[in-house]
């Protein structure tokens, strides 16, 4: 999972490039990088928060009025400076993209570049194989004369079709092409999010957004304009002027743990608000519980904070017991999957959490989470709740049971972690410690989320939940070969929490 945004202004985009990262930096914590362009490209990336990455000394030189940027949170290749995006090419364009996703059939496209091509990759990335694809297209179908920008998004078009056609999987892509202007697109099944929006100068003209998400809209004072469809791309050309085609288009299958968790409850994304549709799952969990546990009602509703935050306040309010955030988050602490073994993970929760004893002590508490996945955090937490003198504690959690790995842009690489795909209800009760333990149904869940809003979803991808995988070409063999090589990659580095608990 990443973020991504590129803008076009009539000013210089630098500093704005900046803010938007830092409203999308809950999607990504690893690494962050800014490009920009006139005549030529102006980089700055590194490894860690964005804060830390950036200061005014090195994003002043960043000149240009065009540019993108990313945030990363690994899912596929390794951790160093060299696969830090955005990446970028000097020819036979300059060219270069930023991407947010998942290429399934990655290890092909990186075969048929390395062998048959017998061209050099330089990063672990699969968001290369993106860049050098669409730049061959665009020279192979480029015509001897210099296009004009209507020429240009005609083979802009061509060549992203023929993306469409090689490239399996999730991706969601800003690009800037030097001298033409800038590019988003966003693979046919709408897997992962992109949002454009626009802003009116004092002269009339127009400046373009796309992101991830509308986070960074309001403080940079776009105007949200809806998503990118499934199968589109857009080009702004040098003048400002917006080009959008939809060029392909398959069963639209938007991820629904962007609802559960990665988003910012700010966000609309498919013209689903977030936060209503937290709202609606706390609602619906609530319900399924009364169903399930009639005679089993807490003094006490608290969060594990933050993600599940606005599902415990509508949980709280249909049970008719009082919300509390019985557990404190210290906003300043290093997130737990970068701790390297179990013992450490397990002290930096508590550094991290500190629980509220005159919320807890002598209740019976409700925790809410947003997902149970390796289920190390969630016990730990409980075991917290329980040390803080709680009578009886039950766990619900707004997100099925995740009982397959993703190959879209979640870090879930085999079922081995998951402790759903391993273990019965009952058994991940006992694990937790806690007396009573509800998943929420993947039908309310799909109906907490499309309960409202223009939005066209008729099925979101939740194949993490129940296996539908939208990509056909994902056989039983293929996913194992996935698997495998995921595990691997994740060797030489830390062992990783999983960022979703």
């Amino acid at each position: 999972m990443c973020g991504i945004v590129g803008i076009y202004s009539h000013e210089p985009v630098a500093s704005e490039l900046y803010e938007s990262l830092i409203h999308l930096q809950h999607r990504g914590q690893d690494a962050a990088g800014i490009l920009t362009c006139d005549q030529r490209f102006y980089t700055k990336h590194g490894l860690g928060l964005v804060r830390e990455i950036f200061t005014p000394d090195n994003v002043s030189p960043l000149k240009g009025t065009i540019g993108i940027g990313h945030v990363r949170y690994p899912t596929a290749g390794g951790y160093s400076e060299t696969d830090v995006q955005p990446l970028w090419i000097g020819s036979p364009r300059g060219i270069a993209l930023a991407h947010n996703g998942n290429l399934s059939n990655y290890q092909e496209l990186a075969d048929e570049i390395r062998l048959k091509q017998h061209r050099h990759l330089n990063s672990s990335l699969d968001s290369e194989a993106l860049l050098l694809m669409l730049a061959d297209n665009l020279a192979s179908n480029a015509s001897s004369h210099e296009e004009n920008s209507d020429c240009f998004f005609e083979l802009l078009t061509k060549a992203v079709s023929h993306i469409f056609a090689r490239i399996e999987g999730a991706y969601s892509i800003v690009s800037v092409v030097i001298g033409k202007g800038l590019v988003a697109f966003r693979d046919p099944h709408g897997i992962r999010p992109l949002v454009w929006g626009t802003r009116e100068n004092p002269d009339g003209t127009i400046d373009t957004i796309f992101a991830s998400e509308t986070t960074p809209f309001y403080a940079l004072g776009f105007e949200p304009q809806g998503d990118i469809l499934p199968g589109e791309v857009a080009f702004v050309d040098l003048n400002g002027r917006l080009h959008r085609r939809v060029l392909k288009r398959e069963q639209f299958r938007p991820c629904v743990f962007e609802y559960v968790y990665f988003a910012r409850p700010d966000a609309t994304l498919n013209n689903v608000s977030v936060y209503r549709a937290r709202l609606r799952m706390g609602q619906n969990l609530a319900v399924q519980w009364k169903n399930k546990h009639p005679d089993l009602i807490p003094d006490i509703v608290i969060p594990a904070p933050f993600t599940a935050n606005t599902a415990a306040l509508s949980f709280a309010s249909e049970l008719g017991v009082r919300y509390s955030e019985g557990l404190y988050k210290n906003p300043f602490i290093g997130r737990t999957f970068i701790m390297p073994n179990q013992k450490a993970r397990s002290r930096n929760i508590r550094y991290k959490l500190t629980p509220q004893q005159t919320e807890i002590k002598n209740k019976v508490v409700m925790i809410i989470d947003d997902s149970i996945v390796r289920g190390t955090t969630s016990r730990e937490i409980v075991k917290m709740v329980r040390e803080s003198g709680a009578k009886a504690i039950y766990f619900a959690s707004t997100s099925p049971a995740l009982k397959n790995p993703c190959f879209s842009g979640i870090d879930i690489p085999s079922r081995k972690e998951l402790i759903a795909a391993n273990q019965t209800e009952d058994e991940i009760a006992s694990y937790l410690g806690v007396d009573a333990l509800l998943y929420q149904s993947p039908e309310d869940l799909v109906e907490a989320v499309t309960r409202r809003g223009e939005h066209q979803i008729k099925k979101t991808c939740m194949a993490c939940m129940d296996g539908d995988y939208f990509c056909n070409k994902l056989t039983a063999e293929k996913m194992q070969q996935l698997e495998t090589e995921r595990e691997s990659s994740r060797l030489p580095t830390p062992l990783k929490e999983d960022m979703i608990e």
